[in-house]
């Protein structure tokens, strides 16, 4: 297995320009790829998992060109792929299986789609009984409920409403809805539940306004669609920069001094993640905003928080690590999503704060985190094929404590350059 080791700092301060949004970049692609018209999409993410998109969508007939500094021109196929057979292989990228799910169960064809071992093991089975209930034609080819699946030619109605559950994933809510457009009639989907992850289904609702298409909505229940709805290119469209990869750098400099500016993302983010900065700031760091940066810097000790973290559970991760730096105990809550990511992350995270030496109980839904006197030096952190474990962890070198990271291109997913910069923000410091 390779290792990263990382030596001991006590001290970061920088700044660094931030890659693409994920979520941001995998919607863009296939709203464009839906859309009439060229649109230009910039500062499109380079990981592995918006190659994924991108090979499937070339797969299914789409024009991609790939201009310099990570621009692209796409060619969109005015709602209707050109390939009515394909099989595509989609790593572990949720972000590119949920949406073409559904966006493929209204094209007329026949699909089969895949990923990795662990995406075979990430629930599906909602979104499908949303698309099987509306008419879809979608069969597993293997544990019910869980991918690969086939999906062949159908008609879907949407003459009542399309129901979804929404404590699973917001991913599925979104797939529904960025894919419904296509029939060109009204279509309502009603959330059963409580809906996770709010601020990603708005980043959802923002991009589809930018390409045309208005969504009334009616609290977080119940979401409509008008009837001859059609996605049109805006011409070009600007990726911001990552607000869950800020996370992990504006902790940095809120354990470890700084002041660390993150740019391509700021007060005026469509991204719900940059609550993380909020919740760093009631942690005691010194947190300011600009249009397009954020800075943290530490303002003495930490004190840990008691929060809900529903909305942003990807950047909850950061504060589980930045916990081992704060005063007393810290839990966060309403986090059962963790479960079905990359890796179950609450189980994950409480296994390898334990090998720090931290204090931890893991709930059905939440984590509870008390650090120890002294950190454990020299630990392998086993990160699970899973980016953000990757990163994360990271962090714990920035305590005075050497730390050393198991494969640590699992990166690859979101941020291949993540150590790197992580370097950067340290002279001196850095993969020994």
């Amino acid at each position: 297995m390779e290792q990263l080791h990382l030596c001991a700092a006590t001290r970061v301060a920088g700044h660094l320009r931030l890659p693409g949004s994920k979520s941001i970049s995998n919607r863009t692609l296939l709203l464009a790829a839906l859309a009439d018209g060229v649109t230009l999409v910039r500062d499109l993410l380079d990981s592995d998992d918006i190659r994924h998109m991108l090979n499937a969508l070339r797969l299914l007939g789409l024009e991609i060109e790939p201009l310099a500094d990570r621009d692209f021109r796409v060619t969109g196929s005015g709602g209707v792929f050109p390939v009515k057979s394909a099989d595509l292989f989609l790593g572990n990228a949720g972000t590119a299986f949920r949406p073409l799910t559904a966006a493929l169960a209204l094209m007329h064809g026949r699909y089969h789609l895949s990923g990795v071992e662990r995406m075979h093991e990430r629930p599906i089975g909602d979104l499908v009984d949303a698309l099987r209930g509306a008419g879809a034609d979608i069969r597993y080819l293997g544990q019910a409920g869980y991918p690969p699946l086939e999906i062949a030619p159908a008609t879907v109605s949407t003459g009542r409403d399309i129901t979804v559950k929404g404590n699973v994933s917001s991913q599925f809510l979104s797939a529904l809805l960025m894919a419904l457009p296509l029939t060109g009639a009204e279509a309502t989907v009603a959330v059963e539940g409580e809906l996770i992850s709010k601020p990603y289904v708005d980043i959802t609702l923002k991009l589809m306004q930018r390409f045309g298409v208005e969504v009334e909505r009616s609290g977080w229940q119940r979401f409509t669609i008008p009837a001859q709805s059609r996605y049109r290119s805006p011409g070009e469209i600007v990726v911001e920069g990552d607000a869950s990869s800020a996370s992990y750098f504006l902790a940095a400099g809120a354990i470890a001094g700084g002041p660390v500016r993150v740019e391509g993302v700021g007060r005026d983010s469509i991204q719900g993640d940059i609550r993380f900065a909020e919740a760093l700031a009631s942690m005691g760091a010194h947190v300011t905003f600009g249009d397009n940066w954020i800075e943290a810097s530490g303002s003495g000790t930490l004190r840990a928080i008691d929060a809900d973290m529903n909305a942003i559970p990807d950047a909850a991760m950061t504060l589980a690590v930045v916990a081992l730096a704060a005063e007393g105990t810290t839990t966060l809550r309403n986090i059962a999503s963790w479960r079905v990511k990359e890796t179950d992350r609450l189980a994950a995270m409480a296994a390898e704060l334990g090998k720090l030496g931290a204090t931890v109980e893991e709930g059905p839904d939440y984590i509870r985190i008390t650090p120890p006197a002294r950190l454990v030096p020299d630990v392998a952190i086993d990160t699970y094929d899973d980016h953000r474990m990757a990163m994360c962890f990271a962090l714990v070198s920035l305590l005075d404590c050497p730390v050393t990271i198991n494969d640590p291109k699992c990166v690859g997913k979101t941020f291949p350059g993540f150590f790197d910069a992580l370097a950067g923000l340290a002279p001196g410091r850095g993969p020994a």
